[in-house]
């Protein structure tokens, strides 16, 4: 028998009455180079051994060969704002939003998310989008020093350089916000994400109600806009994130020049490369590729750009977010478990990658001295059934 923990205290663990304490036993465990039958052991809240065998002590879970992994890391949701405008132009309470946010996270196997939030406005048309962030931000910030989340929240700014507001809305925050991510946005139509106008219009058209001349319209002033701010907000946006000590990202690259600028720019990881040329240029420029769940799920984007499971099986793909489907995020790494044929490293897309690349170095594996963050999954056919939840080992779902 192999142990990284001594075998009395394991026992010790599993007897205990703390809260947080925690025994997984009998599990498939998913370490970062393999999967190994044995024993989780978590105490206070971290995890404090990991034994190898079947055996199954007093007062320990039985996990009946079920996989044991980290919880999952989200660097990238839109779901926060699904929860907040769950309707064109309702504006729902934003404490209970946060909360059933929150909730319907840990539900899928997430347990530590960065909440994506728009810093750039645009104030006329049915296409505006209005100041929102820094409000929103206290108040899932006030929430989360209250304890009222089951999971770990940090901030997401995406930086829509090509509005007239940007460098204002971010001037808002500062270091004591703890701003995890700031990511370059730039959505005018006719390049990056939206080449394709005819799928821009049908995005644009279901979600705000727009008639043709409103949407030509809406087009026209997003090019006035990008002419007008476009160069000058990506570098305030750039100078906005050293100042906060955000990571940044870059989103929707398309071209090998557009990734030449996100490299000059510092940025540590790209959302959503849009082309096979992107993504290349990433891997050559040290980059880490990012792609959505609902891509590699559906097998394709909706958008029209590079299939998520080309760049798997390309050898591109090193993180994997929900995007707008929370429950994409556990069943996209099963489904590369099936690409590769390789459950660790399928796992490391939404657990270990995701939290380097964000700096985080407490999570995101399952190693002694990490945050308890484990999840208990039974895989049916090709779907994986989530059995359990722990944040810090306690059980949130």
């Amino acid at each position: 028998m192999n142990s990284v923990f001594p075998a009395s205290s394991l026992a010790k663990a599993c007897d205990s009455d703390m809260p947080n304490d925690l025994c997984l036993a009998n599990a498939q465990i998913v370490l970062p180079d393999q999967v190994l039958a044995g024993s989780v052991i978590i105490e206070k809240g971290v995890i404090a051994g990991i034994e190898e065998g079947d055996q199954v002590a007093d007062g320990a879970i039985d996990c009946a060969g079920d996989f044991v992994l980290p919880g999952l890391v989200e660097l990238h949701t839109d779901n926060v704002e699904r929860h907040i405008e769950p309707r064109p132009e309702v504006d729902w309470p934003h404490v209970p939003a946060l909360i059933a946010h929150d909730a319907e996270l840990a539900s899928t196997g997430i347990t530590t998310v960065f909440d994506a939030m728009r810093v750039g406005s645009i104030h006329s048309g049915k296409g505006r989008y209005i100041d929102y962030a820094r409000t929103l931000a206290n108040e899932l910030l006030a929430a989360r020093a209250k304890g009222l989340f089951k999971i770990s929240h940090f901030l997401h700014l995406r930086a829509e350089i090509c509005s007239e507001t940007l460098l204002d809305e971010l001037a808002a925050f500062g270091p004591d916000d703890r701003v995890g991510i700031v990511s370059l946005m730039d959505h005018t139509p006719g390049q990056r994400q939206f080449r394709d106008l005819a799928a821009l219009k049908t995005y644009i058209a279901k979600k705000r109600g727009m008639t043709d001349s409103e949407f030509a319209a809406h087009v026209e002033k997003l090019l006035r806009l990008q002419k007008r701010y476009g160069a000058r907000h990506e570098t305030g946006a750039v100078t906005e994130a050293g100042r906060l000590g955000a990571v940044l990202a870059s989103h929707d690259d398309t071209t090998s020049a557009h990734v030449a600028m996100s490299a000059q720019n510092g940025v540590g990881f790209a959302e959503f490369p849009t082309t096979i040329e992107a993504a290349q240029a990433c891997r050559a420029h040290g980059i880490a590729v990012m792609m959505g769940a609902p891509n590699l799920i559906r097998g394709g984007s909706h958008s029209g750009n590079v299939a998520a499971e080309e760049l798997a099986r390309s050898d591109m793909l090193d993180i994997v977010s929900s995007d707008y489907v929370p429950s994409a995020l556990l069943l996209s790494a099963f489904h590369l478990a099936d690409v590769w044929n390789d459950l660790p490293r399928a796992i490391a897309t939404v657990t270990t990658n995701p939290a380097k690349a964000a700096h985080l170095k407490d999570r995101g594996a399952l190693e002694v001295g990490l945050r308890g963050d484990v999840l208990r999954v039974r895989k049916t056919g090709r779907t994986p059934l989530l059995r359990g939840v722990w944040s810090q080992g306690n059980k949130v779902a």
